[in-house]
């Protein structure tokens, strides 16, 4: 870790462990916006962390802001960090002033008029909508050279709404007359769903972490036939694949992090082999949770569930393990056998 990235762990875990109390998860899931962590997460710069210097955000790049992703893993965080930090990248990336608040994103489909930039139909599953005061619409460009079109809407109109199983809220979105504004950004065609995918991947890598602690703690807690059940080797068998899961998802999100910060527009190999990676071990790493926990993780009173139901929740979200283990196996076959060994050997 550099500097950058030693300070911001430091500051998430001790802001999260500090404000995040059981109650406060309990209270979120129940409709209840917890201000007050959201007041100490925009104090401390964290929306900003990828927008640059001159629009008034940290200047931080992609692996740096990896700490604050993996985070809202590690500490079940119940606001929209990951989708307020990725909203205000693509306006930093545009060209558009980031506004203050919680601020969500989706793929829209947009229309150009005389008065401006404006949604040509609902967008659809908006996670948070209804906590946010913005929300930016991510459209492919109409341009010859490709790229996104941008566009920051205020004052979204909530619609049908939603829960996942994290009980985390996704709603149907639309808004009254133009953006407040709009640009192009260089960046691919299916950035929503690209980068939302990198992010979900960064958070079940934080949580895979956290159930791993809580199991291994919980084992060596629990005594079973006169000992503690982390002393059987069925046990630790598990708890070994567990950790294994969590390490290679770390690795996976590290390396698509680079990938980005090298070139976002040709990371798309690298996001994708880490959703897989991550999709999969979500499941995994889920259920050997709750089989070292026992019944007792299956109880709403334990609170293992907060972290089990996020990683059920986000490992299908932004395109499952098969939606991009099919992106991969599509670009290997366009890229021809002679090209596979290398491309994957040069990562």
């Amino acid at each position: 870790m550099n500097e950058l990235q030693t300070m911001l762990t430091d500051t998430a875990n001790r802001l999260f462990t500090d404000k995040l109390t059981k109650q406060v998860r309990i209270a979120a899931e129940e409709g209840d916006w917890p201000q007050d962590v959201w007041n100490a997460v925009e104090e401390n710069g964290f929306p900003r962390v990828l927008v640059s210097e001159a629009r008034g955000g940290a200047g931080a790049q992609w692996p740096d802001a990896l700490v604050l992703l993996k985070a809202c893993g590690t500490h079940a965080v119940p606001l929209p960090l990951a989708e307020t930090i990725l909203a205000n990248w693509f306006l930093d990336q545009a060209g558009i002033d980031v506004p203050d608040g919680p601020v969500t994103f989706a793929s829209a489909q947009l229309t150009s008029g005389p008065e401006g930039v404006a949604l040509a139909g609902p967008m659809q599953d908006v996670p948070f909508a209804a906590n946010c005061t913005h929300v930016v619409a991510v459209s492919p460009s109409d341009e010859t050279d490709g790229g996104i079109q941008v566009a920051l809407f205020a004052n979204p109109q909530v619609g049908q709404a939603n829960s996942t199983i994290a009980r985390e809220s996704v709603a149907q979105v639309s808004v009254s007359g133009a953006a407040i504004a709009s640009g192009l950004a260089r960046l691919p065609d299916n950035s929503a769903m690209l980068f939302g995918a990198l992010a979900r991947s960064a958070a079940i890598a934080g949580a895979l972490q956290s159930v791993l602690l809580q199991a291994v703690q919980y084992a060596g807690e629990r005594v079973q036939f006169g000992r503690p059940i982390s002393k059987f080797q069925a046990v630790q068998h598990q708890l070994a694949e567990l950790a294994t899961h969590a390490a290679s998802v770390g690795v996976a999100v590290d390396a698509a992090a680079r990938a980005v910060l090298a070139d976002p527009n040709a990371a798309e190999f690298d996001i994708a082999a880490a959703k897989v990676r991550a999709s999969d071990a979500a499941q995994i790493g889920a259920s050997i949770a709750h089989q070292t926990h026992g019944a007792i993780g299956f109880t709403y009173e334990h609170g293992l569930h907060f972290w089990t139901r996020r990683l059920w929740s986000w490992g299908p979200e932004y395109g499952g393990a098969a939606h991009w283990a099919q992106r991969l196996g599509k670009n290997a076959i366009e890229g021809g056998g002679h090209s596979l060994w290398a491309t994957v050997t040069a990562r």
